[in-house]
């Protein structure tokens, strides 16, 4: 037998298992069964490999987590070294060094108009604005305000899927079975210019809609949410300049709490290390996930200013205390290898390389747009949506899954993206070089060519 059907053997026996025993997140399981499964078993730096030892670029990020690539050195080692200490503790009654560590850095490069002030651990981006929620929530109660419970988000935001962030989220397809499960949330129009009918003034139309709502609702408001600057899985749909900022002066004129949920946006995809820092603008409440750990382990945290800090101190009878906590939190693997990766930020010139790429990314996106089938692109940073459609404009049969289907023939040229609907969804890592890149979006617009000819 040859070491390449020795491969092969192995691939089909995986896929078996795979469709025999996991149920796979954001799947159509009936529609996963009638196909093997690809199965990636290893990586290097910005490419995956498949059991039978093809490689693909990671065009996503592997689900918008990974920053610097696979199998970085710096990163690799830094988990190495914890694990030679110990692998996890509680913060529980107990403090560790890691946690404390990444906590100062990240509270430096997330905020360094000093205006963010504590952190608090959990597990995932779910759990990170399930925490802000519930923060925003018992702030206003131990401050005597008891009426604060309602909150405003954006339709086709995305917060997470514990049903916290679900009743923020405002994406139909993925929240509305849930609905009878949900706390009430006030949703306004999502400030895309593309889709909201007042176009180029769609972000001042929205501020009109969320001042309507504070003002009927006056004194019932914890906290106003949103995905800064561009919301991820409602469609890579971009905001207006200035909106953020607006936003923000207008939470503070009604005197409610900004959320600034940057849980995909954060660690260099916008361009910046945190989308908020395009407009200058501190939310009460920043929620971070994904890229903490350069992409490596499970790690998300809830940063919160002082005074929002402030309102849970007392006696432990006066019952101020946040009764909040994981297993997992500050994890000291996951904080380890999270503060190895925001010093490669700065050891590789991370951010400050990314100009030129962001704007390699536009010239291509332009080219696309010339496409028959592409009718839109937009992007923020290294943030794509690519919207296929019919030649005419009109939308394309849904039921189709044309989307998925361009994705899948992508990997025949060696790429690996992912749709929302018929979205084609980008989202190379910040360090991808320039070379790798290139070869992502060539690959991407030849697929998209191939597949309607």
């Amino acid at each position: 037998m040859t070491p390449l059907s020795d491969a092969s053997n192995r691939t089909r026996r995986l896929a078996q298992l795979d469709q025999r025993c996991l149920w796979h997140p954001f799947t159509p399981m009936q529609l996963w069964l009638d196909e093997p499964p690809l199965v990636i078993e290893r990586g290097e730096g910005f490419w995956l490999i498949d059991t039978d030892g093809r490689r693909y670029i990671d065009g996503v990020s592997s689900l918008w987590c990974n920053v610097h690539g696979h199998r970085v050195t710096e990163l690799d080692d830094a988990i190495r070294a914890q694990l030679d200490r110990i692998a996890h503790t509680t913060l529980l009654g107990l403090a560790s060094p890691p946690s404390i560590e990444l906590a100062e850095a990240l509270l430096a490069a997330a905020s360094p108009d000093g205006n963010l002030t504590r952190v608090f651990y959990s597990d995932s981006g779910s759990e990170a604005v399930e925490i802000a929620a519930k923060m925003a929530y018992q702030y206003w109660q131990n401050r005597g305000q008891r009426d604060r419970r309602g909150f405003i988000a954006i339709r086709e935001g995305y917060h997470g899927d514990t049903i916290g962030s679900v009743s923020l989220g405002g994406i139909d397809l993925f929240h509305k079975m849930y609905g009878p499960l949900l706390f009430e949330t006030i949703f306004v129009a999502s400030p895309c210019p593309q889709f909201h009918p007042a176009g180029e003034d769609a972000g001042r139309a929205v501020l009109a809609e969320i001042e309507v709502a504070l003002k009927t609702h006056a004194g019932t408001i914890c906290a106003v949410t949103l995905e800064p600057l561009i919301q991820g899985a409602g469609g890579m749909l971009t905001h207006p300049p200035g909106f953020l900022s607006k936003l923000r002066d207008l939470t503070r004129r009604y005197d409610v709490l900004l959320i600034a949920d940057e849980v995909a946006t954060g660690f260099g995809r916008t361009g910046r290390m945190f989308a908020c820092h395009h407009e200058d603008v501190g939310p009460d409440l920043m929620c971070v996930a994904k890229g903490i750990t350069g992409g490596y382990l499970p790690l998300a945290a809830t940063l919160a200013s002082e005074e929002i800090f402030g309102a849970f101190l007392g006696p432990v009878e006066a019952g101020k205390t946040f009764y909040h906590g994981h297993t997992y939190t500050g994890n000291a693997l996951a904080c380890a290898v999270g503060l190895a990766s925001l010093k490669r930020f700065e050891t590789a010139g991370v951010l400050e390389a990314m100009g030129p790429k962001i704007d390699l990314i536009a010239r291509r996106l332009a080219e696309m747009r010339q496409l028959p089938h592409v009718a839109r692109t937009r992007q923020c940073g290294f943030m794509v949506g690519i919207d296929l459609a019919r030649p005419d404009g009109s939308p394309l049969d849904a039921a189709a899954r044309t989307g998925a289907a361009v994705c899948a023939a992508a990997r025949s040229r060696g790429i690996i993206i992912r749709p929302l609907g018929d979205t084609i969804v980008l989202m190379p890592a910040p360090a991808m070089d320039a070379e790798t890149l290139d070869q992502l979006l060539v690959g991407v617009s030849e697929t998209i060519t191939a597949f309607f000819q």
